[in-house]
């Protein structure tokens, strides 16, 4: 019975003591630190996340509407050369300045004409869109028109003893179609010439076309023109006309009517005469 006792004391003493040793177990706060440094590192890796990474502001994406460009239709291809409309032929008055005075003046209608074996044309040349410029000398003067399709150069001279002037060079180029889709080029030159005489002081005068031939099968047709290269008028105007052979009077014709007229007063005188002889010869005294 005292060992039954005995058991049962120390089976409850030994109970006591597990009972004892999970209280303090419990009562331990080590629970409570795992948390408290669970939470502290989780802060800590918060930061230093934080830290390392700078959170990026938060942008709202912008919504651009972007308009179409219009398309741009593709250049039409450009189109051959091809002539221009005739135009008539039309005076031009150009002039040359030097020093704000006019030294030298011309009036006249040009066209280049081309006679080839395998092209003809004519260029008329238009003064409402033609340039004017040049030079003038003692001795020498310069005459250049110029337009889109090329230029037209007149040298004018004075002669050795001063007593006359006239154009010794002319020369141009042209750059044309005169077949459709067939662009050219007519480079002429001539500087043995003599064209346009005058005395000094007077003016070169024609109303006739005159062919000057430049190179061969192109031509400068000149027409309706005065030209003075030296020595013009006080108001800077033309002097009085040396005129072409052209436009000088024709002595000629009248020479002969007046010759045919005569031999015809003549015949008419002798046969009145021989006639009358015939009627006296047929009274015979008695």
């Amino acid at each position: 019975m005292k060992t039954a006792l005995v058991l049962v004391f120390v089976v409850f003493c030994t109970f006591s003591a597990l009972s004892l040793a999970e209280d303090k177990n419990d009562s331990k706060p080590p629970g409570t630190i795992q948390r408290q440094t669970t939470t502290t590192k989780t802060t800590t890796t918060t930061k230093t996340t934080e830290d390392n990474h700078p959170t990026q502001p938060t942008t709202t994406p912008k919504t651009t509407t972007s308009t179409p460009k219009p398309t741009t239709p593709p250049k039409p291809p450009t189109p051959p050369p091809q002539p221009t409309p005739s135009t008539t032929l039309t005076v031009g008055n150009y002039n040359v300045t030097v020093n704000k005075e006019v030294c030298l003046r011309a009036q006249m209608a040009l066209q280049i004409r081309v006679a080839r074996p395998q092209l003809n044309g004519t260029f008329i040349i238009q003064p409402n869109i033609t340039k004017a410029s040049g030079h003038c000398g003692e001795t020498k003067a310069n005459l250049t028109l110029s337009f889109k399709e090329g230029f037209i150069t007149f040298l004018f001279t004075k002669s050795t003893d001063n007593t006359t002037s006239y154009v010794d060079a002319v020369s141009f180029n042209l750059t044309y179609a005169f077949v459709k889709g067939k662009e050219e080029n007519f480079p002429a030159k001539n500087n043995t010439l003599h064209l346009f005489s005058a005395k000094v002081g007077r003016c070169y005068s024609c109303r006739q076309t005159e062919q000057v031939l430049v190179e061969k099968g192109l031509y400068l047709d000149v027409s309706q023109d005065q030209f003075q290269g030296f020595n013009l008028t006080k108001s800077k105007e033309f002097g009085l006309p040396d005129r072409c052979p052209a436009d000088q009077p024709d002595y000629k014709v009248a020479i002969g009517v007046g010759v045919t007229l005569l031999v015809l007063i003549v015949i008419v005188v002798v046969a009145y005469l021989v006639t009358r002889k015939r009627r006296t010869d047929g009274y015979q005294a008695l």
